[in-house]
């Protein structure tokens, strides 16, 4: 019980993308001498014989790490949308995930969290 309390106190802010099947969140926590650091969580959506499960992948972030990768990610997505899709309406995407797509995603995602 001790335990649960701990890292309910460690968890400072959260944020959660839901992208079709996929979950993403971005959770901020905080160490026992108060520094920070960023959770990054996918969680997919898998069927099995006997119902379903959620695959989960989780990447730590520290915070001498954020500028150097957020770097790497922003020329990451601008090479991908002017060097090899230049020709791509990239806002269609969102378009579609507000007109749907998440149903099958539970609005208690409770189930998707974990540590």
């Amino acid at each position: 019980m001790e335990e649960n309390k701990d890292k309910s106190r460690g968890e400072v802010y959260s944020e959660k993308v839901r992208a079709g099947k996929r979950t993403y969140f971005f959770d901020i926590k905080a160490t026992k001498s108060n520094d920070y650091y960023l959770t990054i969580t996918e969680s997919k959506r898998k069927f099995k014989e006997d119902g379903f499960f959620y695959e989960k992948h989780k990447i730590f972030l520290y915070k001498e790490d954020f500028d150097k990768f957020i770097d790497a990610l922003n020329d990451s997505v601008n090479h991908v949308k002017t060097e090899l899709l230049p020709g791509v309406d990239f806002s269609q995407f969102e378009v579609k995930m507000e007109a749907g797509g998440d149903e099958d995603i539970p609005e208690d995602d409770t189930e998707l969290k974990w540590d």
